[in-house]
């Protein structure tokens, strides 16, 4: 009976498990099926987030690319365009949310930020529609050293209240820029300019000036047309000096001797000369204190032509690597701060901003010269130590009597003289220090070597024409000009154009100059003050940094 009980428990305990068994087997699949679904949904949301990063990470490449691309101070287009362009061009422009750009005039800061939609597979399944990947990049580009160049007209036309409103333009100007450079980076010089450029006796010994006339704060030399073709200017290529004389005031040319102390016919008038004694319009070194930089604008004075292009010439030379020599033998000389040294920078010097502010209120004006084989050394003049009076040897004429005496209208074997003491050659520079150039080339050529009206005039104009020339058309000085912008340009330096009131060709010459249509400035009457304002308003703002 026992037995029976045993095997009817175990009939029954198989049962039970065999049911368990058939139970169990369809939790565990639901089991996993749960599993697999899960891990399949992890595994979509692993493919969203592999598609999420590959998205951000090829948009942060590109906004990184396009903003360093856009904040470069080598390109000069509109920065927010640069990087929109570049931006397109990978097809991620609709995605480009904002573009902020600061500049200055040393410094280009370009922040742009977008988002781009990565279009999850799996995500909504658990009610994420959208899952974007936002970049954001910021590039700067500045420069931490500063040279800048006034090159200001003070041409006669300039007077009154056009210089007055110039002075206090520059003169803010310079304490704008100035007086926030507490690490000392930045430099001004100033280079005034009218037909002539006087350079001022420090920096006019540095070069090599020939025809030295020796007359006191005129130091004016005349720049070969081919020095224009570089930015540079050779310290050993002759320079001329601008003969000091008196070219533009005329004289009796009746047929009659004229007393060489007549103060209207013979005496030297130097009111239109092109290279005034000046100890104020003399080019300024680069300096930093603004009190001797502002004392030198304000002493500045206005009178002569217009000659642009040597302003811009020497504007451009106290920028150009090339005198980097010249300046360390100036600073060591205490012309130039000790704080400015190693400049001029290069042009590829990074870290560095040229800049020249060029203003005119005028238009190229040709003008005359005394040329070269007549501005020193001994002429063909002598004067007697006894009453004053001239005389004048010429070779053509048949010997013995080849000298001419004005005073006597006669000719004879020796020089003039009323002493014992024999008459004195002159030298050139002697002459036009006493005599006006119209009066020598009347009363010594034309009188002596012309027998009637007719031929006295034609000697006198041979020896107008041997004695003086033209330095340039106006046509060839706006090339000269030009040629100079040109490099200023192609060197990276910038340059700002003021037309101040200038006639229409002025307008043209100085908008052409300028680095782009934004760098230039039409100005009348109190604008100019605006205008140096404006150029002074980008670095006023500067953090300057090592």
């Amino acid at each position: 009976m026992a037995i029976r009980n045993l095997a009817s428990a175990r009939r029954r305990l198989s049962g039970s498990v065999r049911v368990y068994r058939r139970e169990e087997s369809g939790s565990l699949i639901v089991f996993a099926l749960f599993l697999f679904l899960l891990m399949a949904m992890m595994g979509g949301f692993a493919i969203d987030l592999m598609r999420y990063e590959q998205t951000r990470t090829a948009l942060q490449n590109t906004l990184d690319r396009c903003a360093l691309m856009a904040a470069s101070l080598t390109q000069r287009l509109n920065a927010d365009d640069v990087l929109r362009d570049c931006v397109a061009k990978v097809g991620l422009l609709d995605q480009l949310e904002d573009v902020t750009v600061l500049e200055g005039l040393n410094f280009r800061t370009v922040q742009a930020t977008g988002r781009v939609d990565t279009d999850p597979i799996f995500m909504p399944m658990i009610g994420i529609q959208e899952f974007y990947a936002a970049g954001a990049a910021i590039a700067e580009q500045r420069t931490t050293n500063v040279e800048i160049v006034l090159v200001l007209d003070v041409s006669g036309s300039m007077s009154g209240a056009k210089l007055a409103n110039l002075k206090t333009a520059a003169a803010e100007f310079v304490n704008t820029v100035l007086s926030q450079d507490a690490e000392h980076r930045i430099s001004v010089a100033i280079v005034p300019y009218n037909a002539q450029v006087n350079l001022g006796p420090v920096l006019r010994a540095k070069y090599n000036a020939v025809n030295q006339h020796g007359v006191a704060s005129v130091n004016c030399v005349e720049l070969p047309t081919d020095s224009f073709a570089s930015s540079s200017l050779s310290r050993t290529l002759a320079l001329p000096m601008m003969a000091y004389a008196d070219i533009a005031y005329a004289t009796n040319t009746t047929n009659g001797f004229v007393s060489p102390t007549d103060s209207t016919y013979a005496r030297p008038n130097y009111g239109s000369a092109f290279c005034p004694p000046s100890t104020g319009n003399i080019v300024r070194l680069p300096g930093q204190n603004i009190a001797a930089l502002q004392s030198q604008i304000n002493a500045l004075q206005a009178g002569g032509n217009t000659s642009i292009m040597y302003g811009m010439k020497w504007g451009l030379s106290l920028l150009d690597p090339a005198a980097r020599p010249m300046f360390t033998e100036l600073r060591l000389a205490g012309h130039i701060p000790a704080t400015l040294a190693d400049r001029p920078f290069d042009y590829t010097d990074r870290e560095a901003l040229k800049l020249i502010v060029l203003m005119t209120d005028g238009e190229h004006v040709a003008h005359n010269r005394i040329n070269d084989a007549y501005k020193t050394g001994p002429s063909p003049i002598f004067r007697s130590t006894g009453d004053g009076n001239y005389s004048i040897f010429h070779a053509t004429r048949p010997a013995p009597n080849q000298y001419w005496v004005p005073h006597r209208s006669t000719w004879q074997a020796t020089p003039w003289s009323n002493t014992a003491t024999p008459a004195v050659r002159q030298s050139w520079e002697g002459i036009w220090a006493n005599l006006k150039l119209t009066y020598v080339a009347w009363q010594f050529y034309g009188r002596a070597l012309g027998t009637s009206s007719s031929t006295r005039t034609a000697a006198y104009n041979t020896a107008m024409a041997a004695m003086q020339s033209t330095y340039a058309a106006a046509g060839t000085m706006n090339s000269l000009l030009q040629q100079s912008c040109a490099q200023a340009k192609a060197s990276n330096v910038v340059v700002y154009g003021i037309a101040f009131e200038a006639p229409a060709n002025g307008q043209t010459q100085i908008r052409n100059c300028a680095t782009s249509p934004a760098h230039y400035f039409n100005a009348q009457g109190l604008q100019i003050q605006t205008a140096f304002r404006s150029i002074a308003s980008n670095l006023s703002q500067l953090k300057l940094t090592q």
